[in-house]
């Protein structure tokens, strides 16, 4: 699912680890867009505000789950994840060995205990999804730490691993297509883009002719 470009986040990329990528530059871990691109888009964590967004959109928090207020302590720990975890993909697609430094972060954070859910009462009497005991950020954290610790030891999800061929992009994502021939992060953005350009120099080439 795609939430639109001034948002700066994406969620289709097949794993929340790399959703989380997502909301960086392409000078960063992950290969969304930074403001001053072509794009104009920005860090997709710039903060507290936009973390909450990010949390709700990638499922980690159902809709009825109260949220307080994300400091920047939140928005600090979730870049340093998001930094960790492209490292370690980065590198285990390029081959070049672990990140140990990376990697033990990555492995701290997995290991502590992820959001319990719940079933409560609505005020219609339905029954929905909450976090029990709130949410705490070593929680969020945790939840996906451990995604990331599944994707590097998966050799199948990690085969599945492609980065988007639109200009400037790079965004990393799982190509499980038939046939496995998606080349963009987004269709809608990315793979319109590359359309338009095609188009473009199709123009360009009639008229010369």
């Amino acid at each position: 699912m795609w939430t639109g470009m001034r948002t700066g986040m994406w969620f289709d990329s097949g794993r929340v680890c790399l959703d989380l990528l997502a909301t960086d530059g392409p000078e960063g871990a992950g290969s969304g867009c930074r403001e001053g691109t072509r794009d104009g888009l920005r860090d997709g964590l710039r903060d507290g505000d936009a973390l909450r967004l990010w949390l709700v959109g990638a499922g980690l928090v159902p809709d009825q789950t109260p949220l307080g207020r994300l400091g920047p302590d939140w928005v600090e720990a979730f870049h340093s994840l998001r930094h960790d975890v492209g490292t370690l993909v980065r590198a285990e697609l390029a081959g070049t060995g672990p990140e140990e430094e990376a990697l033990a972060r990555v492995n701290a954070a997995a290991a502590g205990p992820p959001p319990g859910v719940c079933a409560v009462r609505n005020q219609e009497g339905h029954l929905v999804r909450e976090l029990c005991g709130g949410v705490e950020c070593a929680g969020m954290l945790a939840a996906v730490a451990r995604d990331a610790v599944e994707l590097l030891t998966d050799p199948g999800d990690l085969a599945l691993i492609r980065s988007c061929e639109g200009d400037g992009c790079g965004r990393l994502y799982l190509d499980t297509s038939r046939g496995r021939r998606r080349r963009w992060c987004s269709s809608e953005l990315c793979g319109n883009r590359e359309r338009v350009a095609r188009h473009r120099r199709r123009v360009r080439e009639v008229a010369g002719t």
